[in-house]
């Protein structure tokens, strides 16, 4: 309990030290060797204070958070603001049937073993037998749809109403594009989803 006190104030300090200064540079000793009961960086005082610091490492700031490079990371967005949640729902819900109705026939025309697709409690899952798995889920919170792909991993789409399509920010796909292009490539069929 004591470690984890340590350890939010120290980290309480360093920011305030970054936000004051934009430049500091701080020392942090752990006063506990390992051996005799102590041990971990954040180690309250004790009786072993005697035998001197364990470890002794410099933690630097070196910019400003402002200075940072923002292209590094996508900006925020605060979705809420963008569209209402009821808004949100009902195009999210009519991605999800869309693709759920596109799925079916799209199974009733080819032949992949064990191609099944299930919807329940608003998650659509595609398997695809050996070929892998697809879940596409909406995410209220963030007003994203969320897919998990065995080709690309997991990607969070976000409404774009310019274009009329969820698009993944990371990579500028577009969510039906680009499941009709893993999908018809595992399955070996071409498939329209829009």
């Amino acid at each position: 309990m004591a470690s984890r006190f340590a350890a939010r104030l120290l980290l309480q300090r360093l920011s305030t030290l970054r936000r004051a200064r934009g430049t500091s540079s701080i020392l942090v000793a752990s006063e506990a060797p390992a051996d005799v009961g102590g041990g971990g960086l954040f180690s309250p005082p004790g009786p072993w204070s005697a035998l001197g610091p364990r470890c002794v490492s410099r933690v630097s700031f070196s910019t400003r958070p402002s200075a940072l490079d923002e292209r590094q990371n996508p900006a925020a967005v605060d979705c809420r603001s963008l569209m209402s949640e009821e808004e949100f729902h009902n195009l999210a819900d009519e991605t999800i049937h869309d693709l759920l109705e596109k799925f079916e026939e799209y199974g009733d025309a080819i032949q992949v073993d064990g191609y099944e697709v299930d919807y329940g409690n608003h998650v659509l899952t595609l398997k695809l037998g050996s070929l892998g798995t697809y879940v596409i889920n909406k995410q209220a919170p963030n007003r994203q749809i969320w897919l998990s792909s065995p080709v690309s991993g997991p990607s969070r789409f976000d409404w774009d109403a310019t274009a009329k399509t969820w698009v993944y920010r990371r990579t500028k796909a577009a969510l039906l594009q680009l499941l009709e292009g893993e999908v018809g490539q595992l399955c070996g069929e071409l498939i329209s989803l829009r």
